[in-house]
């Protein structure tokens, strides 16, 4: 017992840190008050708090997915290491753009996955995850999924901040946002890296699936989620690049192609490990 406490320590750490600094976050960059700082730039000690809190959870996610035993995995641990890229990548971003009006809604969502090997500890162990092949099959899927659903985060607030610029009803707290077109390049940009790393693990998998995981590709419903947010990743960069597609079309494409991909692997796996039970 206590030494499955000592092994969730460094998750709860993590999600107590990120809570904390996700209300930081929210109380003096969103919340509406006459000390409100606006559009303030990130200070050098909530930068040092981020860096710890994903140290933390960094070393929470080492110790419990890589054992002598092998590589562990499960639902819970996948969308923790997802929001921990999350925030990695946002954290390094911030040194080049204002990212300071994001954090509100990127640490609590870090906080709520850090939280979750806890609710849901039990893992399974990967089969062929010593080899080099599948350890970077996993990492382009890990980051590709990262930066993905920082995309899709990126989508919901520029859909919220268009909103208010045509309604005439930018608050101080979208005021504290990166200006849209800021947003909206690095959304592309996101997409556009995300998009290349996710053809490379749907790639990989697709054309050495028995070296990767010992059997041949089959097309269930996994693999066929899989092609499809690939598919519609595709026509939205292409729709952009040829046609200039842009604000609410291009969030709309963003956010289903991000659903599918969910349903590609944490929705299988959270139905196959909580709902029926299999590890």
């Amino acid at each position: 017992m206590v030494d499955i406490v000592i092994q969730l320590l460094p998750h709860i750490l993590a999600a107590l840190i990120y809570g904390v600094l996700g209300f930081h976050f929210w109380n003096t960059r969103w919340r509406e008050h006459e000390n409100q700082c606006v559009a303030c730039p990130m200070q050098a000690w909530e930068r040092t708090a981020i860096a710890v809190a994903l140290v933390v959870h960094a070393f929470g996610l080492y110790d419990a997915l890589f054992a002598d035993s092998g590589m562990r995995f499960s639902f819970s641990f996948a969308l923790s290491l997802m929001m921990w890229l999350a925030v990695l990548i946002y954290w390094l971003e911030s040194f080049m753009s204002r990212m300071e009006g994001l954090q509100p809604m990127v640490l609590p969502l870090a906080a709520l996955c850090a939280a979750l090997p806890v609710v849901f500890p039990h893992v399974h162990l990967v089969a062929h995850a010593s080899t080099t092949g599948f350890k970077l099959h996993f990492l382009a899927a890990m980051l590709a999924y990262s930066l993905l659903t920082l995309s899709a985060l990126h989508a919901i607030f520029m859909g919220f901040t268009e909103s208010a610029l045509h309604k005439r009803s930018l608050n101080r707290s979208l005021s504290s946002l990166p200006p849209l077109l800021t947003m909206e390049s690095l959304l592309f940009r996101m997409l556009l890296l995300g998009f290349i790393l996710l053809t490379l693990t749907v790639g990989s998998g697709v054309f050495f699936s028995e070296a990767l995981f010992g059997k041949p590709l089959t097309l269930d419903h996994k693999t066929l989620f899989a092609f499809a947010s690939w598919g519609i990743f595709a026509t939205l960069l292409i729709g952009r690049h040829a046609w200039g597609w842009r604000g609410k079309r291009a969030l709309r494409w963003t956010l289903t192609g991000f659903a599918l991909l969910i349903l590609a692997y944490i929705g299988s796996r959270f139905v196959a490990e909580v709902i029926l039970g299999r590890l």
